[in-house]
């Protein structure tokens, strides 16, 4: 899988950027140093003047590639979730439907490891910054027209594969769409807990979230 991930470009959603950052070796330096200082010190704190500063470029010359913060935000979410849909679609090719489901559920909520086929890309960074920051690429007022302008394509299509893995495993199961939202959306929620929240979860260092989820998922479709 590593030698063809190595071949692969990521695809982000074109609207959700100015200019390509990975079409110049500026661009791959705002998305590297966007990550690392976005998990440092939190989305909110996060401004173009300060990664700038990081970078030694101008504050203009970040707005060419991202004509804002939440621009930004958006592409990290996308190339995050554009990743682990490749890991899905090779992990699982050639699998029966249990164990695709199986396998798909762990893809989409293990712990995550550096991929050092992306250099400038620090994987274990950008999943803290999803697991604490994702919300907020869409709990905004123009979440509905952003989603009509293609920018969450991604983050769907991955559900709607797990969906038709649900429904491949279950077909007459009613709610394959909202269980498979629910296998992204608990995994981050449940990582964020196991860090923070420590007693309103039983997932720790030896319960994953991978765990519960496969226990969850596969428990209720056995009913």
């Amino acid at each position: 899988m590593d030698s063809l991930l190595s071949n692969l470009k990521i695809a982000v959603p074109e609207k959700i950027y100015v200019k390509d950052p990975e079409s110049s070796d500026l661009g791959k330096r705002i998305v590297e140093h966007s990550i690392i200082l976005i998990d440092d010190i939190g989305f909110d704190s996060f401004t173009f003047k300060k990664l700038g500063t990081c970078i030694g470029s101008n504050e203009s010359s970040i707005y060419r590639y991202f004509e804002s913060k939440h621009k930004l935000l958006l592409y990290l979410s996308s190339w995050y979730w554009a990743w682990i849909e490749y890991q899905l679609v090779f992990e699982t090719h050639a699998l029966d439907p249990k164990n695709k489901l199986e396998k798909a559920i762990e893809v989409v909520t293990r712990v995550i490891k550096e991929d050092s086929n992306f250099s400038h890309i620090n994987e274990i960074a950008l999943n803290r910054i999803m697991v604490n920051e994702n919300s907020k690429s869409f709990l905004t007022k123009e979440v509905d027209q952003e989603n009509k302008d293609g920018y969450f394509v991604v983050y769907k299509r991955i559900v709607y594969r797990l969906r038709d893995m649900v429904k491949a495993m279950k077909p007459n199961y009613k709610f394959a769409s909202s269980l498979a939202s629910t296998i992204l959306e608990a995994s981050l929620h449940q990582h964020f807990l196991k860090v923070h929240f420590t007693s309103i979860t039983d997932c720790n260092n030896e319960t994953t979230p991978t765990d519960f989820l496969k226990n969850l998922v596969l428990n209720t479709l056995k009913n």
